[in-house]
């Protein structure tokens, strides 16, 4: 497209360069910035240009733009309006979709960015804002329709205007009324209640009574009959009646439409299809309810305006101005929605024209001297790969067989197999209680029957646990790194030892490649360090080995190791772990790439090409939220059909107590399950996570095989409250949603569940109970040379608090691998039956191995740090007492040593985790400069936090960068932080 940038409007001028909403008003048929202060203060009379800007984890920026048409404004300047949209659009590169909002009827995209909910006022700039004092305040009834997100309307103030069906405020001078049709819905009512809020807090300045009043309660109630006197008193209310404004136009078989010269040609076709687009024009496309302008990329920026004008066109010569909803969108740039219309549309399209046509218009616009960096891709957001999950809990393993489930000894429970399915339960220390996680692993070649029964014992054992574990539908391939995390080592061989695995086969005459200890086979090892290392058998032979990984091949009685030319010397060391876990008695003869034995390539049938790129597991986008719905009994099996609805913009308090919501990361599926919702959809969370997969409502082709989580409303993990900026009181609170919020609207006081106390664990194939609090405690401060630093301890206290630890043997490999898990995780009968020295043994033999002058610099240290942290010292006479009694007991200082001991572990751990306190704390920290702060500064700050700049900036200019205070910044989650800082060139 040839961009002129005469047609663009300089008000536009670094529009979209980070983050967040702008706004401007058509003022005199121009386009004027209003200040942020009135985001959200819409005029009737007026029109609205309202740019989103979202920073996307790749690295890109999304831009939606919403032009708002007022019900009073004028006809010229709701086409100024669209007009200046087109514009905007392309002075941001042609990449934004672009939506028609008419007041009271906007979308739900709109109205999430103004949460809870807006309220247009009279008047506009063209009558000069006028607006009558009034003597007395005015009362004002509004009508709020949504399960989700609010439609407010002001209604006429009678009795006429209220129904059964709707949710009804009204707002007087010393009270607001919240008036609840019989037939609405708890989720409506609540989110009424915020509506209730955002009046008392705006127009009464806080200080105003609240009343709910429930339809058909008896009058004698006083706050009742109070209501009912604004409206002459009670009397049955009327059958509602739908009114043209309320009613939807038809939904009507799609037409399509080719704009030429300004008007809009009719296209015959029995069907559409993506062919039916040309790239060198516009097109309009007719669905009744919706209407859409799709846009070629090669087309003009007049042709562009042209298309804007002939859908406007189209909605007045229908009648329909007031509800029709219009979306532009660019070629490459296609909504979900305007995809589903086709017939067929291709899996994927080649941005990488949209790319450079933007990156040509960024070159156009700064040679007119304007400012382009948020034109300019910026990096992909660093995700920091971590399981959000406490590693220090406790391990079961069952195989499937059959009907059943065997338990798995604790040295098998790392080794699965690809024709069986596994279940797997993890016991972690949660804030007040024991959280569980139950996980069913599903091999590529396992027999449907086991799988269906792995999934069924799943659902009994958590029923009998008596509590709500997170559930999780995990298939070969697709393990996330919470799965990776808590079985630390992971092998998966070939074939399977269940019987319906060897039925299967004997029936279909498969030959069976279970894994055989004397036989072929072949491991592609993998992972990040001992805590997260995997093995997986591959096909013996040439071509399953690629250059960027480190591999085992195991041929009889002899065992390789092969080393890619990519793989690192972190890889390396994987394998040799890897090794003693597979075949610990055996030395392995080494094998580099390119420097091969005839042996080696022997064993494998001969030397053939291979690749040389690592594996790519599915990426985790940004997520979305979507509310679900589906048919009432036919849950059985769930065969009912499902319905979403996307939340967008989502917080935590739109996981409403009533509702089933799955929270879309495309790498994996978070089916959530309030508190209130019916025990049969309960019981059929995975299958609804199942029938969102299937049903794609995003078409970004989920693989079948997405794992699926189950989280229940209370006991939701960290790798799930990370995407929310999370108050865990939230989720433990009585009642439904309505009864929450209108306590503590009235009250201030979260009406919280009394938490439970930990308790034992529900005992399977053999294991007793978790550990009671002390001992896990010894557990979780256990350390190795591997182990990584926990909450910032220095490497001297790391190495100090290793000789808790009994050195693990090794016999052959080198360097020495973890044998013994990291954290214990499994507590088997004979476990229990090992005698654990008493912890004043442990301290003895620590002392022992210190020589004398480390004995009295430890002392040293110990009584400078007891002076730091306000230790009262012995007096004199006690020292020589305790002195001469060491001398006279050498049991006694023995003793004594190990107090010292002790306590000197015990104040290293507070003093170093203070500090780690003072580095996260920015109250008095200096400030300097945004432009000096930035990384592409050329007069960049020494010696700063790199990672933390955006603590240094002052209140004022944090404020004014990021649109926020630095306490809601920080309540943020973490990825959102890093996409704020990211499109701040911070990060």
């Amino acid at each position: 497209m040839a961009v002129s940038m005469r047609d663009v409007d300089p008000a536009f001028q670094g529009a979209g360069q980070k983050s967040g909403l702008e706004i401007w008003r058509i003022e005199n048929f121009k386009p004027m910035p209003i200040p942020k202060t009135s985001y959200g203060k819409f005029r009737s009379g007026d029109s609205y240009i309202i740019l989103k800007t979202t920073a996307l984890k790749s690295g890109v920026f999304r831009y939606d733009i919403h032009y708002w048409l007022g019900k009073d404004t004028s006809q010229d300047e709701a086409g100024a309006a669209a007009i200046k949209t087109v514009e905007l659009d392309a002075a941001l590169g042609g990449r934004a979709v672009q939506h028609r909002e008419s007041q009271g009827h906007e979308t739900d995209k709109f109205l999430s960015y103004f949460k809870p909910c807006i309220i247009p006022e009279e008047g506009g700039v063209a009558s000069g804002f006028k607006h009558v004092e009034e003597k007395t305040y005015l009362v004002r009834l509004f009508a709020c329709k949504g399960k989700h997100v609010v439609h407010v309307t002001e209604v006429p103030y009678s009795r006429s205007s209220l129904n059964h069906d709707d949710i009804f405020i009204l707002d007087t001078k010393s009270k607001i009324f919240q008036f609840n049709g019989s037939n609405s819905s708890i989720q409506e009512r609540a989110k009424a209640l915020e509506v209730v809020q955002y009046i008392k807090d705006n127009y009464h300045d806080g200080k105003c009574e609240v009343a709910a009043i429930e339809d058909g309660k008896f009058v004698a109630d006083p706050e009742t009959g109070e209501f009912w006197s604004f409206f002459g008193g009670f009397a049955p209310l009327a059958k509602k009646f739908s009114s043209d404004d309320e009613s939807q136009p038809e939904a009507l078989p799609a037409k399509i439409f080719c704009i030429q010269q300004g008007r809009a040609k009719p296209i015959e076709g029995n069907s559409l299809t993506r062919e039916m687009l040309d790239t060198n024009k516009c097109f309009l496309l007719d669905c009744g309810i919706e209407i859409f302008v799709w846009m070629g990329r090669n087309t003009s920026l007049e042709d562009r305006k042209a298309a804007s004008s002939a859908a406007e066109e189209l909605i007045a010569s229908k009648g329909k101005l007031k509800q029709a909803h219009v979306t532009r969108v660019m070629e490459g740039f296609e909504t979900v929605m305007f995809k589903s219309i086709f017939d067929a549309w291709p899996e994927s399209t080649d941005t990488a024209i949209s790319e450079d046509g933007r990156g040509k218009v960024a070159a156009l616009l700064k040679r007119q001297g304007f400012n382009v960096k948020g034109l300019l891709k910026a990096a992909p957001v660093k995700e920091e790969n971590q399981p959000f999950i406490d590693c220090t809990g406790n391990l079961q393993v069952w195989r499937v067989n059959g009907k059943n489930k065997s338990p798995m000894p604790s040295s098998e429970q790392c080794k699965f197999y690809s024709g069986d399915c596994y279940i797997v339960q993890y016991t972690y220390p949660g804030e007040e209680k024991e959280e569980y996680l139950l996980c069913t692993w599903i091999g590529k070649g396992s027999v449907s029957e086991e799988r269906t029964t792995a999934l069924s014992l799943m659902s009994k054992m958590a029923e009998s646990l008596k509590a709500q574990p997170v559930q999780a539908k995990i298939f070969e391939g697709k393990e996330l790194i919470q799965f990776f995390a808590i079985l630390q080592s992971f092998i998966v061989f070939k074939g399977g030892l269940s019987s319906g695995y060897k039925r299967y086969i004997a029936e279909k005459g498969i030959t069976d490649d279970t894994y055989k200890e004397d036989g072929l086979a072949l491991f592609r090892v993998q992972g990040t360090g001992p805590e997260n290392m995997q093995a997986i058998q591959v096909e013996p032979v040439a071509t399953s080995l690629n250059s960027s990984y480190c591999y085992i091949l195991q041929v009889g009685a002899t065992v390789f190791t092969w080393s890619g030319s990519l793989s690192t010397v972190e890889d390396q060391e994987l394998v040799e772990r890897m090794l003693d876990l597979i075949k610990p008695d055996m030395q392995s003869k080494p094998q580099k790439e390119g420097t091969e034995s005839d042996l080696f390539w022997n064993a494998l049938g001969g030397k053939k090409d291979y690749p040389s790129q690592k594996v790519v597991k599915d990426i985790s986008n940004d997520p979305q939220l979507f509310a679900c719905s589906f048919s009432k009994g036919t849950l059985t099996g769930f065969t009912g059909s499902l319905e979403v609805r996307e939340i967008f913009n989502f917080t935590q308090d739109d996981l409403m107590t009533e509702d089933v919501m799955i929270l879309d990361c495309h790498s994996e599926i978070y089916v959530w399950v309030g508190q209130q919702v019916d025990s049969k959809s309960k019981q059929q969370a995975i299958n609804i996570g199942q029938k969102f997969v299937e049903k794609d409502v995003l078409l970004e082709k989920l693989s079948l095989e997405t794992p699926i989580f189950v989280i229940s409303e209370g006991s939701e993990p960290p790798f799930f409250t990370r995407f929310f900026s999370w108050d865990s009181s939230k989720s433990t609170m009585h009642g439904n949603s309505f009864q929450r919020k209108l306590s503590i609207m009235k009250t201030g006081v979260s009406p919280v569940v009394e938490k439970p106390k930990r308790r034992s664990t529900a005992s399977y194939g053999g294991r007793t109970s978790v550990p009671d609090k002390s001992q896990r405690s010894s557990r979780s401060i256990s350390f190795s040379p591997d182990r990584v630093r926990v909450r910032g301890r220095s490497p001297a206290f790391n190495a100090l608090a290793s000789a808790f630890e009994s050195p693990n043997g090794r016999n052959l490999s080198t360097p020495p691998p973890v044998v013994r898990k990291l954290y214990p995780k499994s507590l088997t009968p004979e476990a229990l039956n090992k005698t654990v020295p008493p912890r004043s043994q442990a301290i003895a033999a620590l002392t022992s191995v210190f020589e004398p002058m480390r004995q009295r610099k430890l002392l040293n240290d110990f009584t400078e740090v007891s002076s730091e942290t306000k230790v009262t010292q012995p007096k004199k006479s006690e020292t020589n007492s305790v002195s001469t009694n060491s001398r006279a007991s050498p049991l006694v200082n023995s003793r004594t040593n190990s107090v010292l001991m002790s306590t000197r572990i015990e104040a290293l751990t507070i003093k170093e985790d203070s500090k780690e306190e003072e580095a996260e704390d920015d109250e008095g920290q200096t400030t300097f400069p945004y432009e000096r702060l930035k990384i592409s500064s050329p007069d960049p700050i020494p010696d700063i936090d790199v990672t933390k700049r955006e603590t240094y900036l002052s209140k004022e200019d944090f404020c004014e960068k990021f649109g926020m205070t630095k306490e809601a910044f920080y309540k943020m989650p973490k990825w959102k932080q890093n996409k704020n800082k990211m499109a701040l060139d911070l990060f």
